[in-house]
């Protein structure tokens, strides 16, 4: 097809579809077809996607064993739509899922399927702590982000997306996520979380702190449209103490970081900790829409219908989910995440070294931040560069450019982030580095020039 076909397609959607779109606005292609780790577009041009669905395509695009699994399913006759009526496979998704939980939670703990979308998880969460606590206050943290409906906005730190609203969620408040490299605290050399456990738990004592009867802690363990930011995993055991110890729910949001995305099935695994909810969505419906909140048996004293929905439980993503569990589990994906992700810092460590303009690498498994900064500014503080948005939107136009997809969040959208498919292979990783790199050198020293 010519070049004009595929402006028309995206002239026509930019005509049709809501200013709200966001991904066009930066990768202007019209996919026709979608395989393991790459796109390819009309014009037959192929990407590496390292953006994946967000973060949804644990096994990449159109796996084998997920279209097999829904080719099945659908020959099987299932019904596409039940409600929350049982299934048999509804009931075998869930006891492969419910093997994946912590011992402590295994045989005990309760599963509520939500509507399709991880914001729609959250709410269900803070229904639930709400109705099991009696309390109103939610405490979440800097940086964190939730979702987009009115309820998980406000929980989220995002300004820019709630400048024009009113009338969100009340009773939110932000407690300083342990984020080391832009220390809240103006403090950093590794006491970023000593000091931000210190402080949530003065808090949780202060008769002056200004927050009534909490009902719930949300956190992610990694911050994901926050710029890839991990938590200190000492800083996560002792928000587990706190908060256990003063019998608050600690609501943990896996939306991005669970199923294997960071190396383990569950983020807060590499923590040793149980929380007291967890929430699921993206990569556990195999790449379609599904979302889950399972919790500890305890908290299970909401009345019937307290949170329903008509596309709770998405039978075809049941029957992709499990697939993708069992393959994981078969494969041994984890493992393959964790040799990637020491592939993927070692070389982006060793292109840092190279260039000033790359401030922080983090991250935690496949789930990768590359904090861009402006040297020509002076530091701060800490001795570090304030962030370059502008430079990472150059970077993240080169890789386009350059057949590589690559996300961006973070504060100022400095951070380029690396989301790809779990079963990345060494040689796909290789390439992606090789053209991250080759995009890295065009931005910066395209920017020099300028200077």
């Amino acid at each position: 097809m010519s070049d004009r076909t595929q402006q028309q397609y995206l002239r026509l959607q930019a005509d049709r579809e809501s200013q709200a779109r966001s991904y066009p606005r930066r990768f202007p292609l019209v996919i026709q077809k979608a395989k393991g780790v790459l796109l390819t577009d009309l014009e037959g041009k192929t990407y590496y996607d390292c953006l994946a669905g967000a973060g949804t395509l644990a096994l990449g695009h159109n796996p084998d064993v997920v279209v097999e699994a829904i080719r099945s399913a659908l020959d099987e006759q299932i019904p596409l739509h039940a409600l929350d009526l049982a299934t048999p496979l509804k009931v075998r998704f869930m006891s492969e899922l419910f093997l994946l939980l912590p011992e402590e939670m295994r045989d005990t703990a309760k599963i509520q399927f939500c509507g399709p979308t991880g914001a729609d998880a959250v709410e269900a969460a803070i229904k639930l702590v709400k109705h099991a606590t009696g309390g109103g206050a939610i405490l979440a943290f800097q940086g964190g982000y939730h979702g987009s409906t009115q309820g998980t906005m406000a929980m989220s730190g995002n300004l820019s997306k709630k400048s024009r609203l009113r009338s969100l969620l009340p009773d939110v408040h932000f407690l300083p996520f342990p984020y080391e490299y832009r220390c809240p605290f103006g403090v950093g050399n590794g006491m970023t979380a000593r000091i931000s456990a210190h402080y949530i738990e003065h808090l949780l004592d202060d008769c002056e702190s200004g927050i009534a009867d909490p009902c719930g802690v949300i956190v992610e363990t990694v911050q994901g449209e926050g710029g890839s930011i991990p938590a200190d995993l000492e800083w996560l055991r002792q928000l587990r103490r706190m908060t256990a110890e003063r019998g608050i729910p600690l609501i943990i949001d896996e939306v991005q970081t669970g199923i294997g995305r960071t190396g383990k099935m569950f983020s807060f695994e590499h923590a040793g900790i149980v929380p007291d909810v967890i929430v699921c969505s993206k990569a556990i419906g195999g790449s379609l829409p599904m979302s889950v909140v399972i919790y500890k048996e305890e908290l299970d004293c909401w009345q019937a219908g307290a949170h329903t929905g008509t596309f709770r439980g998405n039978q075809l993503g049941m029957a992709a989910g499990l697939a993708t569990l069992a393959y994981m589990r078969e494969h041994r994906v984890l493992d393959q995440v964790n040799e990637r992700s020491k592939q993927f810092f070692e070389a982006l460590e060793r292109l840092k070294a190279r260039y000033e303009e790359i401030g922080d690498v983090r991250g935690r498994g496949l789930m990768i931040g590359v904090e861009m900064v402006d040297p020509s500014l002076p530091k701060d503080g800490l001795g570090h560069h304030p962030p370059s948005g502008e430079l990472a939107e150059r970077i993240q136009e080169r890789c386009f450019q350059n057949g590589l997809i690559v996300e961006s969040g973070g504060r100022r959208s400095a951070v380029l982030r690396f989301l790809p498919p779990l079963t990345i292979t060494e040689e796909e990783t290789a390439a992606v580095l090789e053209i991250f790199e080759k995009s890295v050198v065009e931005a910066v020293e395209a920017s020099r020039v300028a200077v």
